[in-house]
């Protein structure tokens, strides 16, 4: 199978990227610049936009509400991963807010947990704990949410002398 060589037309190559998958106005710009003169650039953009096929808002809330339904990732986590597609704060705080409108935070929690108590060998010991608690970390809970739902959970009972205390997982609500 032949590969077709990228077209020389900023719009054109634009045109193809949008037809894989959704950019961000900045993440698009970026690409292109590596292809093209950031002068030629600024009229392809602004076309774009004014045809629909670029817009921040509509990107972030539609990549917002995927990452939570489908991939049950936190808000902290979604915040960081819209962070990573160069969009503006106040953008990742809307788009944020309102994936988590339509998606509750504890039902994504109570999700991964019953999917990484799945993988989990018995018995239960600290190390796994906080290994469990970790990973819902970097998921994007809150450290206080992941203990309510793992104290909420009787499989998830250290053996005798492994409180979470002593595991050193007590969350305090703070943003990781």
């Amino acid at each position: 199978m032949q590969r077709r060589s990228a077209p020389a037309n900023p719009l054109q190559t634009a045109l193809a990227k949008l037809a894989r998958r959704s950019y961000s106005v900045a993440e698009l710009r970026r690409s292109l610049e590596k292809k093209f003169p950031a002068s030629d650039l600024t009229e392809v953009i602004a076309r774009l936009r004014h045809l629909g096929y670029l817009d921040d808002k509509k990107f972030a809330e539609s990549y917002a509400l995927s990452l939570a339904q489908n991939r049950s990732y936190g808000p902290y986590r979604v915040r960081r991963e819209l962070k990573s597609k160069l969009l503006d704060s106040s953008v990742i705080d809307d788009a944020v807010e309102k994936a988590f409108e339509s998606v509750s935070e504890r039902t994504l929690l109570e999700r991964a947990v019953d999917k990484k108590i799945r993988t989990l060998r018995k018995p239960v010991t600290r190390p796994k704990l906080a290994s469990l608690c970790q990973s819902l970390i970097r998921r994007g809970f809150r450290a206080d949410d992941i203990m309510k739902v793992v104290r909420s959970r009787p499989e998830l009972t250290p053996g005798a002398g492994n409180s979470l205390a002593e595991a050193g997982l007590e969350g305090n609500g703070e943003e990781l």
